[in-house]
């Protein structure tokens, strides 16, 4: 296995996606004064789709011919740069059409394993695998995030431990208003690594937004995620989760200590409901005092004693009104992952493999239509990035993710030839 963290994604794609009718398109794209009259409607009212430069004008280039898709595609020159406009019914690569894949890859919500989508929707597991791992090539911050300032300002993080080819790896992963915003492989749990594997979200937040810093971020408590997004983001508060404490104490006593357990938890979440930050200081003090007069066993004290001395990193949260005090928005997203890695059992290739792997599973966990009871409560929106950006391009999921996934979700284009 590889010895070092992937680095990030950052591939200047140069294709820009918009919606067509697939039923219109031929017609439009072979009339120069017709397509160009719609790619302006499309630069007025989505600009976020095209390059910056495009406001200083553009020129139509020649058309490309597709044998496997049998369409034209034309392109357009940008300040001396070339770009591709891909229609969203067409999937990168010219792979296939996006209303023939989407349900396939919808599938993959859920793990359904390569080789049941082949024998469901024909071709091999291989043609599957393929466009899955494709997704991981776009942004995740850029793709998911329309609006630069709707960009979560409160986040949550925390590594999810898996193998590569049996060697031990983890997923850093940060989350905001409910959308996967990073997953990026580090090869250890140290500072560096973590740094590193962070600093994939960081980079592309601030591809979207240059001068972007959370105010605040939750985590577990451990040092070296500490140590990580304080040298991402020095001005970022760390706020230590408190939902952690009860579940250690869970872990270790519920069984063994039942009604010393029911009574602690019942005070300890009387603690956390506390109104005021010095209403939660006094009632944890109160609490450690109780437990050490009580002699509770240590697997309760010590974790009340740890509270107790780090109350700081767990009161911080009542000066932030917006800040998630526990990982509960972390938790549910990374339960997923932790069933989608043990259904497909872990990573099996190179790094780089893993890393697109995950990063494609985000975007379509984030795209992907969610539970229509769950639709119906979000005034119609159906997948978390819809939520987010209370809007959508297009109705159908994938072709909503395709366009979200112009220019590969970053914004900003290094300005070098093709």
């Amino acid at each position: 296995m590889e010895t070092t963290a992937t680095k990030p994604i950052t591939r200047n794609n140069r294709a820009i996606n918009l919606y067509f009718l697939q039923e219109t398109y031929n017609a439009t794209v072979n009339d120069k004064t017709v397509f160009r009259k719609y790619v302006d409607e499309m630069i007025a009212v989505y600009p976020e789709l095209f390059p910056h430069d495009i406001a200083g004008g553009y020129t139509l280039k020649e058309m490309r011919y597709s044998k496997k898709q049998n369409v034209w595609i034309r392109r357009i020159d940008v300040n001396d740069i070339s770009y591709t406009i891909r229609p969203s019914f067409i999937m990168p690569y010219m792979t296939g059409k996006t209303d023939e894949i989407e349900k396939a890859l919808f599938l993959r919500k859920f793990s359904v394993p390569f080789w049941a989508l082949a024998y469901v929707f024909g071709k091999d597991h291989m043609y599957w695998y393929r466009i899955a791992q494709s997704l991981g090539r776009n942004s995740i911050v850029g793709t998911t995030v329309r609006n630069p300032e709707d960009i979560p300002r409160n986040l949550a993080s925390d590594e999810k431990h898996s193998w590569i080819l049996g060697n031990k790896v983890y997923v850093a992963t940060t989350v905001g208003n409910q959308c996967i915003l990073g997953a990026s492989i580090a090869v250890d749990a140290g500072d560096a690594a973590l740094r590193k594997a962070y600093g994939v979200f960081k980079n592309e937040a601030q591809c979207l937004k240059p001068n972007y810093t959370p105010d605040t971020v939750n985590i577990d408590g451990w040092k070296a995620t500490r140590n990580a997004w304080l040298g991402l983001f020095a001005s970022v508060v760390i706020i230590c989760c408190f939902l952690h404490i009860f579940i250690k104490i869970r872990d270790r006593a519920k069984k063994k200590y039942h009604d010393i357990f029911t009574t602690v938890s019942s005070k300890l979440w009387d603690c956390y409901h506390a109104e005021r930050k010095c209403q939660f200081s006094q009632r944890i003090r109160r609490l450690h005092e109780w437990c050490k007069k009580s002699k509770v066993p240590e697997v309760i004290l010590n974790p009340i004693a740890k509270l107790r001395k780090h109350i700081t990193d767990y009161s911080t949260a009542y000066d932030h009104l917006n800040a998630h005090r526990t990982s509960n928005m972390l938790d549910r997203l990374m339960q997923r992952m932790d069933r989608h890695l043990f259904s497909t059992q872990y990573f099996h290739g190179s790094m780089a493999a893993a890393e697109l792997s995950i990063r494609g599973w985000a975007l379509i966990q984030n795209f992907a239509p969610s539970n229509p009871r769950t639709t119906l409560k979000h005034q119609n929106f159906q997948s978390p990035a819809e939520r987010l950006n209370k809007f959508h391009y297009h109705e159908n999921w994938l072709h909503n993710l395709m366009i979200s996934a112009s220019l590969g979700g970053y914004k900003t284009i290094p300005p070098n030839p093709l």
